[in-house]
């Protein structure tokens, strides 16, 4: 695709034996001139978490079967934009100029009239065997162009174009990246709560475009992306092994982590992707090791007495998060990349586990249980700052969208009949202040998910 630019099982333990089982401006020129790209507002995210950002999302033009991706690709961006909460797309039915001459040239007065802040406009054409998309995102009130981008790919890949359309409009607007070109990788969960298949796949974030990685006769568990986003680790039991394996998304093959003689579990990239750490049982203890992926040596981090498990970096690979009962119970502890200067810093009512730090580095997103209840909440690297975005029955696993501003987790729930087991369980995703949490749909039950970076 090229633009035109001109700009383990679960991991909360009740003791130790259960604890083991792009899109940059294009060539499309503002019609305000340079002057209208430096006054274009940038909209305060804070502001917008309360006060969505009105915005109008227009069929994009076209002829032919152009017009009908021009359709579909409109269609996803609104829905992109929908979905964050941050966004209140305009009813369609109150527009008054057509998409086909809104492309032309808006006249705002009919967009401002019905409530519009913003508004896109577009042009799909096929080319050959290549579609090109030209967008245009206005600020309606002064009437300035605030972004001009032009993408060109083949046709099957619409939908990554609207995706990129709409970090275009996100980062624009609220002045962050997006997240919407990605991807999630998650355990896809079928069958009886004490025979469950669990395969590996993977989605759009928007959950379109699914398929499943692994056939189901080996469980699979915690995946987790590489930097580069081509590469998943995550825990299988194959030939009743249960190892650390590397999946190739390009190539569909996999292969086994290391030689570990005890079981491992937990796997996370580095920030620069040359390593994995995780977490390997020797006995009736687990620490935490760094495998080098060149040379698949290994480095231990953690010693002594204890279940020291789900390892995750900080962002600039100085510091990782984990947590441990070396203290008694299960809590949040943060060390250096070499191990020394462990400390804890979860120091709440309950137990707390599968941390996870911020791509921002600004915060460790955790799972807590205290009084038989389920929470995913977040807090300071130091421990200051502790907040619970949600509560319920059963829920884990937090992951951080590579922007830092949404989150995913999975959400259990008693199911409504027997057949699946007496429970079900499901994605869902929240933003960080802890508005707007959404089910996330998905084929078959879902567990442990993952996001990916931006693809571009």
């Amino acid at each position: 695709m090229s633009n035109d630019s001109s700009q383990t099982p679960r991991l909360f333990s009740t003791g130790r034996r259960a604890a083991l089982g792009a899109a940059v401006a294009a060539g499309l020129m503002p019609r305000g001139g340079a002057r209208a790209q430096q006054q274009g507002a940038v909209i305060d995210i804070t502001r917008a978490r309360t006060e969505p950002i009105p915005i109008a999302v227009p069929d994009f033009a076209g002829t032919g079967d152009a017009q009908r991706l021009g359709r579909d690709i409109a269609e996803v961006v609104l829905n992109n934009l929908r979905s964050s909460g941050l966004f209140r797309p305009v009813q369609r039915a109150a527009f008054i100029q057509t998409a086909e001459a809104a492309a032309q040239a808006p006249r705002f007065q009919d967009w401002r009239v019905i409530g519009a802040q913003a508004l896109t406009t577009g042009r799909a054409d096929l080319q050959g065997d290549r579609l090109r998309v030209e967008f245009r995102l206005w600020d309606v009130l002064p009437e300035q162009q605030l972004q001009g981008t032009a993408f060109t790919a083949p046709p099957a890949n619409w939908r990554r174009i609207a995706h990129l359309i709409s970090d275009v409009i996100y980062e624009r607007l609220l002045g962050e990246k997006g997240y919407f070109d990605t991807r999630v990788a998650y355990i896809a969960e079928s069958g009886p709560r004490d025979r469950r298949a669990r395969r590996l796949a993977i989605m759009d974030q928007d959950g379109q475009n699914h398929r499943f990685l692994t056939d189901g006769s080996a469980a699979a568990l915690t995946p987790r992306f590489h930097p580069n986003a081509q590469q998943i680790a995550f825990m299988s039991y194959a030939q009743n092994q249960p190892r650390v394996h590397l999946f190739s998304l390009e190539s569909g093959r996999q292969e086994v982590l290391g030689n570990f003689p005890g079981m491992t579990l937990s796997p996370r990239f580095s920030p620069d992707g040359r390593s994995v750490v995780l977490s390997s049982t020797r006995g009736a203890d687990a620490n935490i090791y760094v495998v080098d992926l060149a040379s698949r040596r290994e480095r231990q981090l953690t010693s002594g007495g204890g279940l020291d498990v789900s390892p995750c970096f900080s962002p600039d690979g100085s510091q990782v998060v984990f947590n441990s009962d070396r203290g008694g119970d299960q809590q949040l502890y943060v060390m250096s990349a070499d191990g020394g200067n462990i400390r804890r810093i979860s120091f709440g009512r309950g137990r707390y586990a599968t941390p996870v730090w911020s791509p921002r580095g600004d915060l460790v997103a955790f799972t807590r249980i205290a009084g038989g209840q389920f929470a995913i909440g977040v807090m300071r690297p130091d421990g200051s700052g502790e907040r619970i975005l949600s509560e319920g029955w059963g829920m884990e696993s937090p992951t951080f969208a590579p922007n830092g501003r949404v989150m995913m987790f999975f959400r259990e729930s008693p199911a409504r009949d027997s057949r699946g087991g007496g429970y079900s369980s499901r994605l869902a995703s929240i933003d960080i202040s802890g508005f707007n949490e959404r089910q996330i749909v998905t084929p078959t039950d879902a567990s442990d998910p993952a996001w990916s970076p931006l693809l571009s």
